[in-house]
């Protein structure tokens, strides 16, 4: 008899946009000559930028010959991708990363859902409160979890990001855990974590031979001088950490799929009798046995973000998308509201003061504008909503009319 994989059972209620979905289309059936404003899900809307555009024509043309076509490339991504990437992100800023310690790949969220196949079903994983929903889920798919009783998996330790702590957790609150998932700048409360508060985590897992799972999808938003771009920053970061890193927000490359993932050499984990064993080899396994690589075109276009003037139209849009942030935070403190987020990160979290799928119902169904409840996000979530600054600014000022109107 064909069983299945009965964890997929434990996944509270449906995957947390899938239900934005439903309600959005559902109010749109229902009012068909509605303008939608979407402000919910962390979606870029801005163009490619041209470099990125004209390297990957250019791309295209070079699979349109026999001598420059391209077939299966490395599945550790193109030797041209990990230099630039190792170069402008880590070296010039002074961190000690080389090209064969990035590993190229179709999306940081692809990663932080694979990595944890490289370790054993009983470790113990801390996660924040509130989460991006992949961490846990994936954990739960690989059955290191219970069931889901009052929001919360009894398998999994949740560090609470509340106001009172910046939504920034201390390691107090991970005693006997062996992974940490860290998301700085955070989503989903736009919150952003000192090089104090990292080194922290670092001199944690470090003592207690556990291991820090650093999301930096959001690292190119950072605009207050001294907070960290990565968790290598850090005095001894390369010893207990793995840091993804995304074009998706960095460049748009939402639709285009491309990231990375950086295991250092000399990292390592321990089988039942103790032995160390190097993370770096195993994830180059998982890789080349799953995954036959970001395909050339798209690393051509990944790596035009690295030249000057990618580096320069990259910025750009992202100081369009902070600007957004800032005029959107500014129309909520005016209306009375509480937020968090914005100037280092595309994110706004907003303090409803109550049920948070309630206010998302009201601003869809009154407003036509969609956020994100907080309590999608876990347990601490409730009573808030995330916004996203990833619009056009002609709808970003027509948002914050709505809003205005509504919640005045």
């Amino acid at each position: 008899m064909l069983h299945v994989n009965e964890s997929y059972g434990k996944i509270q209620a449906s995957y947390l946009f899938t239900e934005i979905a439903h309600r959005v289309a559902a109010h749109q059936a229902a009012n068909p000559s509605a303008k939608i404003i979407r402000l919910g899900i962390g979606d870029v809307t801005e163009p490619l930028a041209p470099a990125v555009v004209e390297a990957m024509h250019k791309a295209v043309d070079d699979e349109a010959s026999r001598e420059n076509f391209h077939g299966y490339g490395p599945e550790q991504g193109y030797a041209f991708l990990r230099e630039a990437a190792a170069k402008v992100d880590f070296q010039d800023r002074g961190i000690d990363i080389a090209a064969d310690e990035i590993f190229i790949s179709d999306g940081a969220k692809c990663d932080c859902g694979n990595i944890q196949e490289l370790f054993a079903g009983d470790v113990r994983i801390a996660v924040g409160d509130p989460v991006y929903p992949v961490y846990v889920d994936t954990n739960v798919m690989a059955g290191r979890t219970g069931v889901n009783e009052g929001g919360r998996y009894g398998g999994l330790t949740y560090l609470v990001c509340d106001a009172s702590n910046g939504f920034v957790p201390s390691p107090d609150s991970a005693r006997g855990c062996d992974i940490v998932y860290l998301c700085y700048p955070n989503n989903p409360t736009g919150a952003v974590a000192t090089k104090a508060q990292l080194q922290q985590w670092v001199d944690w897992a470090n003592a207690n031979k556990a291991l820090i799972l650093f999301d930096a999808a959001y690292e190119a938003f950072i605009r207050t001088p001294g907070i960290p771009h990565s968790i290598y920053e850090c005095d001894g970061a390369r010893k207990c950490a793995i840091e993804f890193r995304s074009y998706s927000k960095t460049a748009g490359f939402t639709g285009v799929r491309c990231g990375y993932t950086v295991v250092p050499k000399g990292l390592v984990a321990y089988a039942a009798d103790g032995r160390a064993v190097e993370l770096r080899p195993m994830w180059t396994r998982r890789q080349t046995t799953k995954f036959n690589g970001a395909s050339y075109i798209t690393q051509r276009g990944a790596a035009a973000i690295y030249t000057p003037e990618g580096q320069s139209q990259c910025k750009a849009t992202i100081d369009f998308y902070l600007e957004n942030g800032r005029l959107m935070k500014e129309a909520l403190q005016a209306l009375g509201y509480t937020v968090t987020g914005g100037g280092d990160s595309p994110y706004l979290w907003v303090n409803v003061k109550g049920d948070s799928w309630e206010f998302f119902d009201k601003l869809l169904k009154e407003a036509n504008v969609v956020t994100t409840p907080g309590a999608g996000f876990g347990k601490a979530g409730e009573g808030y909503i995330r916004i996203s600054s990833f619009n056009s600014r002609e709808n970003v000022l027509e948002a914050i009319e709505r809003l205005r109107k509504v919640l005045g």
